[in-house]
């Protein structure tokens, strides 16, 4: 994805900055806990098309975290 597109892009609901997971193809908005698509290229900004994050994937990312319980 483009990061100049990135750095434009707000969360449309909380108007919060995005983390664009290149795996997942998703971008990530950890305030409201969502996580809208990129289908394509294109980011899909529809709150009713983004999927809620699990807790864990809220949380961020700690040298102790290994992600297993």
């Amino acid at each position: 994805m483009d990061k100049e597109l990135l750095a434009m892009l707000v969360c449309p609901l909380c108007k919060g900055k995005l983390k664009y997971d290149r795996k997942a193809q998703e971008l990530l908005c950890h305030y409201d806990g969502l996580a809208y698509p990129v289908r394509d290229g294109i980011p899909v900004m529809l709150p009713e098309e983004a999927r809620r994050m699990e807790v864990d994937e809220k949380l961020p990312a700690s040298p102790g975290r290994t992600g297993e319980a």
